[in-house]
């Protein structure tokens, strides 16, 4: 029986000698980064930031730049009333 492309991916890799937990590791990392890079750029884009939001949107530094952002450059927001 032929294997899928699922498993011949990942086979080759361990062919490669990547090991498994490295492939584990940058798929959170990546997660990490984009879950970040979207929220500073929204707040980038609603600031009218344009310096911050093509910085942000080209050099990838794993959050890092996108947390320093939100909590130190960014405009505070201020709690909305509830009705």
């Amino acid at each position: 029986m032929t294997s899928r492309y699922g498993d011949r991916m990942f086979s080759n890799l361990s062919n490669a000698g990547i090991p498994g937990w490295t492939i584990a590791l940058v798929v959170v990392l990546g997660i990490w980064e984009a879950v970040w890079k979207a929220i500073a750029l929204w707040r980038a884009g609603n600031d009218r930031n344009l310096l911050w939001f093509v910085l942000m949107f080209i050099l990838n530094t794993l959050g890092i730049l996108e947390i320093i952002y939100i909590f130190g450059i960014s405009r505070p927001r201020r709690a909305q009333a509830k009705a």
